[in-house]
């Protein structure tokens, strides 16, 4: 390695006399360039650009992959300029887990069936979030990345390099004024000659016509003389070596804080850039939701479908086609946590059930041989009358329904009791 010592002193001494420019400006002791306006306005408008796109780019990161340990990894492998591993969603883990377990329970099964449809609809929506991740991070983190890891960095090294600039034009400013201010002090010190007094120069006189020395008199005279000229010409020439410098140096700072101004007011470019990139990321938003609602849309009437094959209202023997109910069945309510309990048949009284069509005396009613099943309350239900059983939620109960009796009711035993159970209230078991 070449070890340049020279240069090396060279460098440590111009930071070391940047470092005391800059120590003297901000304890107030020393004068500062300052930059024109418009400069000014373009560094403040750069800072807060750089802000703001970080603070937007980490949520952004957040929003993606809400897991920090995944995000740690993908930032090494961009570091190492690897190819990120394909990762599997949550949503498409949840679908294989469930198409896993319809395969241990039976796909025959309802409870199976229905495993195996909703882990298909939840396999596609693990599918759309990882089409909405891979655009968002090209179409709009990868662009302020850029900028942050490009544009900024260059612009940073140009802004120190101003800086640095900056405090050399100052120093030469101060030595100018050093300078000057040194050969004026010279230049109003008097010649030694001009300020003798009358009666040293008639006593020197006599005593050099006495003694035959005026020689070494104008001797002595001369060199007094030639010293202060001296001293005069070594500081006009400091002087103008200093200008010189100052010249150079405010050449150079003027030319750097052009490059600086041009690279700062390209952000503007950046801003364009930047609006373009948030169009995009919100259209991919707008795509994945779009995807992610008709795919909920789809899972449900296929739930719907497969909920009235499976749990058919068997209980109905004749049904009354004069009355008409506006409840979902119980099953899809109870598919639903959450739902606050349904209405019954349709009434002129809200939230009071519909009476049977034809006279029917529940304790005459005698439990069927065959036709009754288990069943599970899903909400507390209240009894209007003698005829009905209050219901409370978890509880199991004993259905069945008889002849001439409404659909949207069942018979309802709870050991020694017995009375009417809205449906909807209710899920049949077995």
């Amino acid at each position: 390695m070449d070890f340049n010592l020279k240069k090396l002193t060279s460098d440590a001494g111009v930071f070391f006399t940047r470092a005391v420019q800059f120590t003297e400006e901000k304890l107030g002791s020393a004068e500062k360039t300052e930059l024109d306006a418009h400069l000014e306005n373009l560094i403040a408008r750069a800072d807060c650009t750089k802000n703001w796109t970080e603070k937007i780019f980490r949520q952004t990161e957040v929003l993606l992959q809400p897991n920090p340990s995944a995000r740690i990894e993908e930032f090494f492998y961009e570091k190492l300029d690897k190819k990120i591993p394909s990762r599997t969603t949550n949503g498409e883990l949840l679908g294989q887990y469930m198409l896993d377990a319809a395969k241990d329970f039976g796909p025959g099964t309802p409870y199976g069936s229905t495993l195996i449809t909703v882990g298909e609809y939840q396999s596609r929506l693990g599918g759309a979030e990882r089409e909405f991740l891979q655009t968002s991070a090209i179409n709009f983190l990868t662009p302020l990345r850029n900028f942050l890891e490009g544009d900024w960095r260059t612009i940073s090294k140009e802004r120190r390099l101003l800086e640095n600039r900056r405090l050399d034009l100052d120093i030469c400013k101060a030595r100018v004024k050093k300078a000057k201010q040194a050969e004026a002090k010279a230049a109003a010190e008097p010649d030694f000659q001009e300020t003798r007094p009358r009666n040293y120069v008639l006593s020197a006189s006599a005593s050099a016509q006495s003694s035959g020395g005026w020689d070494s008199w104008d001797l002595e005279d001369s060199k007094e003389s030639a010293n202060v000229m001296d001293q005069r010409k070594l500081w006009s020439e400091e002087v103008d070596k200093a200008e010189q410098e100052l010249r150079v140096a405010q050449t150079e700072f003027d030319r750097q804080a052009e490059v600086t101004r041009l690279l700062l007011e390209g952000i503007s470019s950046t801003h364009v850039n930047h609006l373009r990139c948030l169009h995009e990321f919100v259209e991919a938003q707008a795509t994945y939701y779009a995807q992610c609602h008709q795919y909920m849309q789809e899972l449900q009437k296929e739930l719907s479908s497969a909920n009235s094959d499976t749990y058919p209202n068997s209980f109905a023997s004749n049904a009354n086609p004069s009355t008409s109910a506006t409840c979902p069945s119980p099953v899809s309510s109870a598919t639903l946590p959450g739902v606050s309990p349904p209405c019954l048949a349709s009434s002129s009284t809200p939230g009071i059930a519909q009476e049977p069509s034809g006279p029917l005396k529940i304790p005459d009613v005698q439990q069927p041989s065959t036709g009754h099943r288990k069943a599970k309350v899903l909400y507390d239900y209240d009894a209007h009358d003698t005829s009905e059983l209050s219901l409370l939620a978890d509880e199991l109960i004993t259905v069945y329904t008889v002849p001439g009796m409404d659909p949207d009711w069942l018979v309802g035993e709870r050991g020694n009791q017995k009375g009417k159970v809205p449906v909807t209230y209710l899920e049949l078991l077995s």
